[in-house]
């Protein structure tokens, strides 16, 4: 019975998830309401606050879920890495497979910018971003790097992996490949640069 119970929980849980993901997709997160969701699934009222208190921990939680799955695969591409091509091209073609798997976690966050603030203090996006920051603090150290701004860097990795995932989206057929091989080349040109100004700058050794 304990068993059956639990699976009653998750499978609860995964409903709503599933439901907030189609409605956040469609409606935005501004326009959503808690009832939007409830009426998305089969479930009570009540069964909807048994696991969640409103609409931005559902939402907090879809992001997590997110961060969990690409996490994982992201690490370990850096951690082969030997080289500055390989640490940039591996984040890159990871992360565009990823999207392209799930188009639609994917179509949450861009639809609901308004609500960038929650999915960015999600505590598995915010692992994930550290888990970046520290692998580009340890290629600096290995010498794959020049060293400069590691948060500049951070923020380089995910601004320009956002934006080129958004426009791969839209395009027929779908190329992960040729995304990530445009990254790529776009960011090991700007990388190869930044020597030059860590020696401008005073940052260098």
């Amino acid at each position: 019975m304990t068993g059956k119970r639990e699976q009653t929980k998750k499978n609860n849980r995964s409903a709503i998830l599933e439901a907030a993901r189609d409605v956040f997709a469609k409606l935005g997160y501004g326009a959503t309401t808690v009832r939007d969701i409830i009426r998305a699934t089969d479930l009570a009222s009540g069964t909807f606050y048994s696991y969640f208190k409103s609409k931005e921990e559902v939402f907090e939680a879809i992001q997590d879920e997110t961060a969990l799955r690409v996490r994982p695969r992201l690490r370990a591409e850096r951690m082969r890495a030997r080289s500055v091509e390989e640490f940039v091209a591996g984040t890159f073609v990871t992360f565009f497979e990823s999207v392209a798997e799930d188009r639609r976690a994917f179509a949450v966050i861009r639809r609901n910018a308004d609500a960038i603030r929650i999915r960015m203090d999600t505590p598995e996006v915010i692992a994930g971003f550290d888990e970046l920051r520290s692998d580009l603090v340890a290629a600096i150290a290995d010498g794959l790097f020049p060293p400069v701004d590691v948060d500049f860097l951070v923020a380089s990795f995910v601004g320009v992996g956002f934006e080129i995932a958004e426009y791969m989206l839209k395009r027929d057929p779908l190329d992960t490949q040729a995304a990530a091989d445009f990254a790529t080349a776009l960011f090991l040109n700007g990388v190869r640069a930044l020597p030059h100004l860590a020696a401008a700058t005073g940052e260098a050794a």
